[in-house]
C-alpha cells in the first residue's frame, strides 16, 4: 500500500512540474509549460468489421487468412505464431486487401507484424477512401484522386515483430498492397486510429420516422468528426477553419453537444488571421457570416465576456461593411463574391445573396452593439439597414438567393418558398446553402416540405451507403448509382468518381462535410421547437411544428442543463407537450400543429 501512495504522490508532482530532488526531463517540463501546444482529441483502436475484397478473390494464392484480421488484438507485438494474416507476391501478382470499418472516421491505421517475417518485413502501399472504390483508384488517373491536405495513398516499410502507426485522413475504407515482388508478409492485426473529442452527445431527437432519426444523428456525428483541434470543414480535404461553413456546423454543435471551446477557439484564429481590411478566407460574404455565429452562439450560451473580447473587431468590420454600400443602397462588396459552389456561376443570385446577407449581418451586428453598449455602432447598423432595405434585387430561379432573401425579409417567405423553394422537389438544392432552404421553408410554414426535402436529399446519400454528409449532392446522381461501401458492379455509375464539380471533382470529394449538417440543427429548431428568446437560454420558447409526424422527443443542451422535450399530436390535430427543464429556465410554450 505504501509503495502505491509513493507511486501516486509522483505523479502528482511530475504533472505539477515537480519531483523533489530531481529536476523533470525536458518534454515533461515542456507539458507543464501553459504555452505549450494542447489537444483534446482522444484516440480509440477500431477493429475492422468486413473483409470487402482480395486481390486473388479469396483463392487464398496471395491473400492468405483474411478473416484473422477482423478479431480485435491486444495492440502488442509479440513471439508467439498464429494463423494470421498473409500478403504474398511474386512477379505477376501482388496480394491486397480493403477493409471496412464500419463508417468514416478521422485517423489513420496501427499495423502490427508477427516474428514471421523478414527484417524489415517488407513495403506496403496504403490506400485510406471514404468510398470503396477511392481505395482502387490512383493520384492523378480518372476520378481525380489526390493527395491533398491529407496523405490517403503512399508506401511505407512494415518493420520486423513491431509496430508502425501511419495515416492522418478521414476514410472508411483502407487498402494495403505488397509493393515488391517476391515477398511473404504477415499482419498480426490492424487497427484504425481514431481520432475524436470524448464529448457528450447531450442533444437528442427521434420521431415515428426512423429515417429523419438516422439523418439527425448522421448529422450529428458528421460534425463531431470535423471537431478536431480546430473545427474542420472536412476530414479528408478542407481540412481548415473555413467561416461561412462553421453556421451550421456551430448550429449543430448548439443543438447536439452544448457549449464547446472548439467554436470560439476556431473563430478566433480566423479573426486573428484577418487583420481588417481583409475578408476572413478572402471571402466577403464568410466575414459577414463571422458576425451572424457571434450572435447565434451568445443566444445560446449567453458569455458576455467572450462577447465583449470581440467588440473592437466587430466594430470595425460593420464599418467596412458599411462602406460597401452605394448611393441607391447596393451591395458592392469586394473581395471574393461566394454563397456555395452550385450557386457560383449566376452573378445576379450571388447579388441577390449577398444583399440579403449584409441585411442579417447589420442585424446581428445591432443586436450585438446594443448587449456591448455601443451606440455608435448601433447606429451606424440602423441607417445601413435602412439604405440596404431600398434595393431589392431581381428575384432569380436560384434556391440559394431566394432562400436569404426570405431569411433577410427582402421578399416575403411564402413568396420565395411558392415560387421557387417548393419547385422541382429537392433539384437544386447543395448541402452547405440546403440549410437555408430549410430555414427559409420554416418562415413560410411549410414545415411537410422541408421535412419531405430532408427525407428525399440527404436521405439518399443514406441510401448509396454513406454515414456521413458529403461535401455535394445532386439528387440526379441516384440514377443507377452504385452504393459506396461496395466494389462497383459491371454497368453501374461510381458516384465518388463520375460526380462533382470545381475544386471537388471526382475522388477530391469530401464525403464528410461539416457546412451538411443543417438537418441536424433544423430538426432541433424546428420539430422540438427549441428557439431561446434570452441570452444563454435563459428563457426559451418551444414551439413543435410536426408536420406530418405523429410524435417527436429529444433533448436539448443548455448551459444548465439538459431540457427533454416530447410532442404528440392529438386526433384533433393538437399537439401535447411534456417539457422538463432546469429550474434556472423560463419556458414559453406555443403549441402549433
Amino acid at each position: 500500500m505504501q509503495l502505491i501512495r509513493n507511486l501516486l504522490f509522483s505523479i502528482v508532482f511530475i504533472f505539477s512540474g515537480n519531483i523533489i530532488g530531481q529536476e523533470l526531463p525536458l518534454p515533461f517540463q515542456q507539458a507543464a509549460d501553459t504555452k505549450a501546444r494542447s489537444t483534446a482529441l482522444v484516440y480509440k483502436y477500431l477493429t475492422p468489421t468486413r473483409v470487402v475484397w482480395t486481390s486473388d478473390n479469396n483463392s487464398e494464392a496471395y491473400v492468405l487468412n483474411s478473416g484473422a484480421i477482423l478479431k480485435q488484438g491486444t495492440g502488442q507485438a509479440d513471439l508467439n505464431a498464429g494463423n494470421y494474416l498473409r500478403l504474398k507476391s511474386d512477379e505477376n501478382n501482388k496480394g491486397g486487401i480493403i477493409l471496412d470499418f464500419g463508417r468514416e472516421i478521422q485517423g489513420g491505421i496501427e499495423i502490427i507484424t508477427s516474428m514471421s517475417n523478414k527484417n524489415p518485413a517488407g513495403r506496403v502501399r496504403i490506400r485510406f477512401g471514404e468510398s470503396v472504390s477511392e481505395t482502387m483508384s490512383n493520384i492523378g488517373e480518372l476520378g481525380g484522386a489526390t493527395n491533398d491536405h491529407a496523405m490517403r495513398d503512399f508506401i511505407v516499410t512494415l518493420p520486423w515483430l513491431g509496430k508502425l502507426i501511419v495515416g492522418d485522413s478521414g476514410f472508411r475504407f483502407v487498402r494495403i498492397d505488397v509493393v515488391d515482388p517476391g515477398v511473404v508478409l504477415e499482419i498480426k492485426e490492424l487497427s484504425a486510429a481514431f481520432s475524436y473529442r470524448d464529448i457528450s452527445y447531450q442533444g437528442s431527437f427521434r420521431c415515428n420516422d426512423d429515417r429523419l432519426n438516422q439523418i439527425w444523428l448522421t448529422g450529428a456525428y458528421t460534425v463531431h468528426l470535423n471537431m478536431q483541434d480546430y473545427l474542420w470543414d472536412a476530414i479528408k480535404r478542407d481540412r481548415l477553419v473555413w467561416v461561412g461553413d462553421l453556421h451550421p456546423e456551430v448550429m449543430t454543435i448548439n443543438s447536439v453537444f452544448g457549449y464547446n471551446e472548439v467554436v470560439p477557439k476556431s473563430l478566433d484564429l480566423a479573426r486573428d488571421l484577418t487583420p481588417l481590411p481583409n475578408w476572413m478566407n478572402g471571402i466577403s460574404s464568410y466575414s459577414m457570416w463571422w458576425i451572424i455565429i457571434h450572435r447565434d452562439w451568445y443566444r445560446y450560451h449567453g458569455d458576455i465576456k467572450y462577447l465583449s473580447e470581440q467588440e473592437a473587431y466587430i466594430a470595425q468590420l460593420l464599418k467596412l461593411l458599411s462602406e460597401k454600400i452605394d448611393v441607391n443602397g447596393k451591395e458592392i462588396l469586394d473581395g471574393t463574391r461566394f454563397l456555395d459552389w452550385p450557386s457560383s456561376e449566376d452573378p445576379e443570385a450571388i447579388h441577390a445573396g449577398l444583399q440579403s446577407m449584409m441585411i442579417m449581418a447589420f442585424e446581428a451586428g445591432e443586436e450585438i452593439c446594443k448587449i456591448l453598449k455601443d451606440e455608435e455602432t448601433v447606429r451606424l447598423c440602423q441607417s445601413s439597414l435602412k439604405k440596404l432595405k431600398k434595393h431589392m434585387p431581381e428575384l432569380t430561379q436560384s434556391k440559394q438567393a431566394a432562400a436569404l432573401l426570405a431569411l433577410s425579409g427582402l421578399i416575403p417567405a411564402q413568396k420565395a418558398n411558392a415560387d421557387i423553394l417548393s419547385q422541382n422537389g429537392v433539384h437544386k438544392m447543395s448541402t452547405f446553402y440546403g440549410y437555408y432552404m430549410l430555414n427559409a421553408r420554416a418562415s413560410a410554414n411549410d414545415f411537410t416540405g422541408a421535412l419531405n426535402n430532408i427525407r428525399e436529399y440527404w436521405g439518399a446519400m443514406l441510401d448509396l451507403g454513406a454515414t456521413t454528409f458529403w461535401e455535394d449532392f445532386d439528387i440526379k446522381w441516384m440514377e443507377n448509382a452504385a452504393r459506396i461501401d461496395e466494389v462497383v458492379p459491371a454497368g453501374k455509375t461510381d458516384v465518388h468518381a463520375s460526380y462533382g464539380g470545381y475544386c471537388y471533382s471526382g475522388y477530391r470529394h469530401s464525403f464528410c462535410h461539416g457546412w451538411a449538417s443543417g438537418p441536424t440543427a433544423w430538426l432541433s429548431r424546428y420539430v422540438l421547437g427549441v428557439e431561446p428568446l434570452e441570452p444563454g437560454c435563459k428563457k426559451v420558447r418551444i414551439s413543435p411544428n410536426l408536420g406530418d409526424l405523429e410524435w417527436a422527443e429529444g433533448s436539448f443542451p443548455t448551459p444548465y442543463g439538459t431540457i427533454n422535450i416530447k410532442h404528440v399530436k392529438q386526433t384533433d390535430g393538437k399537439i401535447k407537450s411534456e417539457i422538463e427543464a432546469p429550474d434556472e429556465i423560463e419556458v414559453v410554450k406555443k403549441s402549433l400543429k
